[in-house]
């Protein structure tokens, strides 16, 4: 299945190129070249979403991995501490929503860019807080700048790479995920060869900011603004007539979308919360069933590059929502029969079922004509999207406690998977939200 529409190029055109006419009395000898600039820009693009997509987790993951020197740090309650680990998904939902509307205003390269810039500065500014309230303050600056760019990263690929979706959103993904499982491995080991103060450990990956913002601040000016939209019906600023007329919440395609977000945010959230400790209760030792999480989440990067490219050259993403799906039943089922004796197979079924959230980012790139369309549609499918996935990890530690095992908590994981793949047969229908009444 083509990606590409009518009025949409691969190449970044200049923030004042008119729109081109044919000009009769200049006859063109052949096809024109991309100009010098064009394709320096392009190639910058690639490496500023590459960089924007590293930056999209450690600043989660780096303080899970130092959680409990964070606490004794800053003397925080038991309270506190599981606010923070439940306040990213909340705070994607709610500041994501604003998306589209600094998109129209700003553009969105300039938004990525303010994106970027508020992660940076979150990072550095949260391990030099004063106190909790403080700390929590520029997690969620960081945070605000990590939803604004969740949800315009498709947006920019759809816009820039009409004709490649699959290859670039794979691109996005397996560096989102090579940046999820960079902070988690490195964090505590970074922090040891800093002289173990978790501030350094936690400051140092506003580095990676840096690079990001340094990128993007050329992009932003001249290849990444609004009036240099490669689509000019995709110009949300403009009065594009493609733009859908149905609202948002009345699309079915949308509300499928959202929900197979919702629930594989869940499943994600669920694993690396609580999969280290259904090993270690099962007798595997903490330092395994570190490296069992290591594994799932490391099996993202080469399958989020896959998927993506294989979606789009299928009518129908469904039969990839189910693959997916069912090497979750089958992973939570063992980890409900025989959590220890297969626990490597176990950790890599559950790796390969996450990489439905690439699949998530492809489909909302599919599912609209124009780079309008794709703002609406990710905006919302991935602000309703996480506000879905709060209450499962909290569920799945409440049956924990009142159980007193797992297996309650893995019904409910593998229950879950069965609504997460008939949406995803629902929001892989080849249609888009234009063409809904």
């Amino acid at each position: 299945m083509s990606d590409r529409t009518p009025t949409e190029t691969a190449t970044i055109p200049g923030p004042s190129r008119p729109a081109a006419e044919p000009t009769p009395a200049r006859p063109e000898p052949g096809p024109a070249a991309p100009s010098a600039r064009s394709v320096w820009l392009t190639r910058l693009l690639m490496v500023g979403i590459v960089l924007a997509a590293l930056n999209l987790r450690p600043a989660i993951t780096s303080l899970g991995a130092l959680l409990e020197e964070v606490r004794d740090g800053l003397h925080m309650s038991g309270g506190l501490a599981g606010l923070l680990t439940s306040v990213p998904p909340l705070c994607f939902a709610v500041f994501g929503s604003a998306a589209p509307r600094l998109s129209r205003r700003l553009g969105p390269g300039a938004v990525v860019l303010a994106g970027m810039a508020a992660i940076t500065a979150g990072l550095l500014l949260r391990p030099f807080a004063g106190g909790t309230a403080a700390f929590l303050a520029a997690s969620a600056l960081a945070l605000m700048g990590i939803a604004l760019s969740n949800v315009l990263m498709p947006v920019i690929v759809k816009r820039y790479f009409p004709d490649r979706v699959g290859t670039m959103t794979g691109l996005y993904s397996m560096a989102l995920a090579l940046g999820t499982s960079l902070a988690a491995a490195a964090t505590v080991p970074v922090t040891d060869a800093l002289g173990g103060d978790w501030r350094y450990g936690l400051a140092v990956w506003a580095a990676l900011g840096v690079l990001a913002v340094a990128v993007w601040l050329p992009l932003a000016r001249g290849g990444g603004s609004a009036a240099s939209t490669a689509d000019p019906a995709a110009d949300a600023g403009g009065t594009a007539p493609a733009a859908p007329a149905l609202p948002i919440t009345r699309s079915r395609t949308a509300w499928a979308l959202a929900c197979f977000f919702g629930l594989q945010a869940t499943g994600a959230y669920i694993t690396m919360g609580w999969m280290p400790q259904i090993f270690r209760d099962a007798g595997v030792s903490a330092g395994t069933a570190g490296v069992l999480l290591a594994v799932t989440m490391v099996m993202g990067v080469p399958l989020a590059f896959v998927i993506p490219r294989l979606a789009t050259r299928m009518r129908t993403q469904g039969p990839i929502a189910l693959a997916l799906g069912g090497c979750g039943l089958i992973g939570y089922a063992g980890l409900y029969l025989a959590p220890a004796g297969g626990a490597w197979a176990w950790a890599l079924l559950l790796g390969v079922s996450n990489c439905a959230f690439p699949l998530a980012l492809t489909m909302i790139g599919m599912r609209s004509r124009t780079g309008a369309g794709v703002v609406r549609l990710s905006a919302f499918a991935q602000s309703v999207g996480y506000l879905i996935s709060i209450p499962g990890p909290i569920l799945v530690g409440t049956l924990y406690e009142h159980s007193g095992g797992w297996d309650m908590p893995l019904t409910l994981m593998g229950a879950l998977m069965v609504p997460q793949m008939i949406a995803g047969v629902l929001a892989g229908r080849d249609r888009t939200i234009e063409d809904e009444d």
